[in-house]
């Protein structure tokens, strides 16, 4: 039996149907934890921290496919800002209170987060995401995940040729 997250609960409190794959925690990668639970790069989604150079506004919530890279001028262009930088480990622990490689939209429902879904999961029924601790991914309908998240879809990534990197805190 997996040890319920924050995550876990709170889609089983509202009676939100989802499935938990587990993967050795000392994966980082998100390709490699991909291939770990049997899935597409392209379906599990890895969340990383953004914050903005103006202090004052929301940090970003990111979700973006495994095999994708961040485009951070697109980040910007869609949430309205300026300029964005991604947030260090140090950084992005302290504002999630999670640890990189188990940071999760789910988990952070009730904090200051402005998110973002890359436009791609669209074209996925059911999606894959952190449950807020290493070693556990949730797969939810991509639907639920917008309307609980209220993420907004934006074309926020770019895959690259070799289709195998990853970047940044997830």
């Amino acid at each position: 039996m997996t040890e319920k997250t924050q995550a876990i609960r709170y889609l089983e409190a509202q009676g939100i149907p989802y499935e938990v794959l587990r993967y050795p925690e000392s994966l980082r990668d998100a390709v490699e934890v991909a291939a770990a639970i049997g899935r597409p790069p392209e379906s599990v989604f890895k969340t990383l921290v953004v914050l903005p150079e103006v202090s004052g506004k929301k940090p970003i919530l990111a979700m973006l496919p495994a095999n994708a890279q961040l485009d951070l001028k697109r980040l910007a262009a869609a949430a309205g800002a300026k300029k964005l930088r991604m947030a260090t480990q140090r950084e992005a622990e302290q504002l999630t209170g999670l640890q990189v490689g188990g940071i999760s939209a789910l988990a952070l429902l009730n904090r200051r987060f402005e998110q973002f879904l890359d436009e791609s999961a669209a074209e996925q029924g059911h999606i894959c995401v952190s449950a807020g601790r290493r070693g556990i991914q949730i797969r939810i309908a991509t639907g639920e995940l917008i309307r609980l998240t209220h993420a907004k879809s934006a074309g926020i990534a770019t895959v690259p040729p070799d289709r195998n990197v990853t970047d940044g805190p997830r």
